[in-house]
């Protein structure tokens, strides 16, 4: 009899431990349905207005529904844009010019939704504009070479003095020497400044810390700062192209392929909205 109790009271936890692991995926599983594409209601050069269908409750109804408005960035990493408990949003400090990839997420307390479908949208141009065309068929030699070409989109003269271009790079290995030269400008390479910064890791924190810090290796954000000395672009205007060319003071390889700006196609010239444009210190194109 013994014997015969055990093997129930056995049986019994295995069924039970079954069941918790089945209610277990089972509260993993959405709770609400997964919200509709976002679609554009009101496209501004900073501003953009967006609605999707709601999501629903598949069974109890829980808490209150939030929306996240948020843009890809890679696998499973998201950048926020936004949150509201309505189906309709808007997005304020955007950048002009700028292609951004937007999904809405739904979430209360007691449920989530899978990620909606991805809306691709530019928003509107702002004052200027940056195009950008690969020279370098080879993103592992010792340099780089593009050209940009500004274009006043507002609707006034542009002063080209109160512009300011970053071209976003990553130095490997830590190694932050770099050259920006000028081989060519149609406004004439005197015209046009360039300079480099560059963002180190800070230092380790307290404590217990590897014995080199950052691990070596570990890429260095920074840019290459694009100025002009003056010069006034009408409505529509250009400056023509600006060839520049980047390598080490050691003429050791480049790599360009972890670079945001570097878009890895030669030839013709591209909207690139990497590469990022103020005015009087203003974002007119370009987010990072």
């Amino acid at each position: 009899m013994r014997a015969r109790r055990v093997t129930i009271v056995t049986a019994l936890a295995v069924l039970l431990s079954a069941l918790a692991v089945t209610a277990a995926r089972a509260a993993d599983d959405p709770a609400l349905t997964t919200p509709g594409a976002p679609v554009v209601v009101a496209n501004e050069a900073r501003r953009l207005t967006l609605a999707w269908s709601p999501a629903v409750w598949k069974g109890e109804p829980g808490g209150p529904v939030t929306y996240d408005v948020l843009s890809p960035v890679g696998p499973n990493a998201y950048r926020g844009l936004g949150s509201t408990q309505e189906p309709t949003i808007t997005l304020t400090d955007l950048a002009p010019g700028t292609a951004y990839r937007i999904v809405v997420q739904a979430y209360a307390i007691g449920g989530y939704s899978d990620a909606s479908p991805v809306t691709v949208v530019r928003t509107v141009d702002g004052r200027a504009t940056v195009h950008y065309r690969n020279l370098d068929s080879s993103p592992t030699n010792n340099q780089a070479q593009f050209q940009l070409r500004v274009t006043n989109t507002g609707t006034g003269p542009l002063k080209l003095d109160t512009v300011r271009i970053r071209y976003h790079v990553r130095f490997e290995g830590g190694n932050t020497s770099l050259v920006p030269e000028c081989d060519w400008a149609e406004l004439g390479c005197a015209a046009v400044e360039r300079t480099v910064q560059f963002f180190p890791p800070p230092g380790p924190p307290p404590g217990p810390s590897p014995t080199v810090y950052p691990v070596p290796g570990t890429p260095v954000p920074g840019w290459v700062e694009v100025t002009f000395t003056g010069g006034v672009l009408a409505p529509g205007g250009s400056t023509g192209p600006l060839q520049l060319r980047l390598h080490r003071t050691d003429w050791t390889a480049i790599d360009e392929r972890d670079d945001p700006s570097w878009q890895g196609v030669a030839g013709g010239w591209t909207r690139n909205d990497r590469i990022t444009l103020d005015v009087d210190g203003v974002r007119e194109f370009g987010d990072l």
